[in-house]
């Protein structure tokens, strides 16, 4: 794909910076209903009464929370397009974990309320509410399953788990929300009334209904009309492959360089949870292209797919793309296979020879993934090439041992850095060094562009 000349300017966002507003005014909303229900005068009694409302007021704010993180990875296009995906997915975490605090916040100030007036110890009054409540089985079973997708969302759980079973345990998050709406329904005091049940309703309609479209609907639409399918599959390095992938009309589907989708391949064992991988390619009417690292049970298995095997997509997503350009020049660093979407970037963009830099950290004992692709296109394009290779420096710098001081070696390697958009793909704690190195060396973050592909 040849690139083409065009202006080279930021980006206007889809939408303006609005949706933490938005989701700050649905909890004044929620706070709302609870002082008109009484909530507020309750809680001034003080004793089991004030107990009871306090769980009344954390178990609103938790169900809110629990629909705004669902909006938050229900994959609205607009709203990934104004944030990105590695933003939304660091919100979702915090306001998962908070809602979770305030639910079990929730149970215990319920039961100690309830026990309280009803001069009952706490045990056999969490037993009473559990079994002779409505909806209250549904809700326990709820906060299991949200407890364990908590649980197993935490750093240390992660580092334990394949990517590909830890997303299959977060799709409980799903039940959970939907088990605990019956309980919400039939016992919910602050749910009576026509206000707070036309509220409720359509919160809960909205969110579902982004789900269904979203998550569901959009993406079986853009499989069944582009209908990929692997055209081959062709080695790169030891464990490193690329998969081509042809269809209908792919000039139609809105994907930019720098872009990822979630890929299932049908007719092979755990086809049904989605692997997310970046093009490595410009995209072209009839062809694209993802290069993978052959690393747990789903990518490992790429090999041997045959060509012809169909392909659902969820996407495109990601925002690591020329939208975001405000200048001529492009400074991009990658490291391993975080060269992917920056080799479609280099291939697409529109700069002249000179005004492209790309620094590579890679192995000194392996071969360079895309290495004669990225000679070829430095040499056509004018690109000038930095590969870092070597052991990894023990102070734990971006760059290999033995450069220095990490942001003056940058300036020495890329000395118009700060007149230049910045592209950084790669693992979360290389990009970390990399993104304190360009703050020594000055360069201003609006130019700075990244995408955390950590779960």
């Amino acid at each position: 794909m040849v690139a083409t000349r065009h202006a080279v300017r930021a980006a206007r966002p889809v939408l303006p910076d609005i949706l933490p507003s938005a989701a700050a005014f649905t909890l004044l909303v929620v706070v709302a209903l609870w002082v008109h229900g009484g909530g507020l005068q309750a809680f001034g009694d003080g004793g089991a009464t004030g107990l009871t409302s306090a769980g009344r007021l954390t178990g609103l704010l938790s169900a809110e929370m629990l629909l705004i993180q669902v909006v938050l990875l229900a994959r609205v296009p607009w709203i990934e397009r104004t944030y990105g995906q590695d933003r939304l997915v660091r919100w979702h975490r915090v306001v998962g974990f908070t809602s979770i605090n305030l639910m079990l916040a929730h149970v215990a100030l319920i039961t100690l309320g309830y026990a309280g007036q009803d001069t009952a110890g706490v045990l056999s009054e969490a037993w009473q509410l559990v079994t002779t409540y409505p909806g209250m089985l549904l809700a326990t079973a709820a906060t299991v399953a949200l407890v364990m997708v908590a649980v197993t969302s935490m750093r240390a759980a992660r580092a334990r788990l394949r990517y590909e079973s830890w997303h299959l345990l977060h799709l409980y998050a799903y039940l959970g929300v939907g088990l605990a709406l019956p309980h919400e329904l039939w016992t919910g005091a602050d749910f009576a009334g026509p206000a707070a049940q036309a509220y409720w309703w359509t919160m809960y309609i909205a969110c579902a209904g982004c789900v269904v479209v979203f998550r569901l609907g959009l993406p079986l639409w853009r499989s069944a009309r582009h209908r990929l399918r692997v055209h081959s599959i062709v080695p790169e390095t030891p464990g490193i492959i690329s998969v081509y992938l042809s269809g209908h009309r792919l000039d139609r589907l809105p994907v930019r360089a720098g872009q990822f989708f979630n890929w299932r391949f049908l007719g092979r064992p755990g086809w049904t949870r989605a692997q997310p991988y970046s093009l490595s390619a410009a995209p072209r009417p009839n062809l694209l292209r993802i290069t993978v690292k052959e690393q747990g049970d789903g990518s490992a298995s790429l090999r041997t797919i045959r060509p012809g095997t169909r392909v659902l997509i969820e996407g495109p997503y990601g925002r690591l793309t020329g939208a975001a350009r405000r200048h001529r020049r492009l400074t991009l660093i990658a490291s391993g296979i975080g060269i992917t979407p920056i080799r479609a970037l280099l291939e697409s963009e529109y700069y002249r020879p000179g005004e492209a830099t790309l620094l590579y950290r890679a192995r000194a004992d392996a071969p360079v993934p895309l290495d004669g692709e990225l000679r070829r296109l430095a040499a056509a394009r004018g690109i000038y090439v930095v590969y870092l290779l070597g052991p990894r420096d023990p102070a734990g710098s971006w760059l290999p041992a033995g450069y220095g001081d990490p942001a003056v070696a940058l300036l020495r390697m890329a000395p118009l850095v700060t007149h230049s958009d910045v592209y950084v793909c790669g693992p979360e704690p290389w990009m970390a060094g990399v993104l304190i190195a360009l703050d020594r060396a000055m360069v201003p973050a609006d130019q700075i562009h990244l995408e955390r592909f950590g779960w």
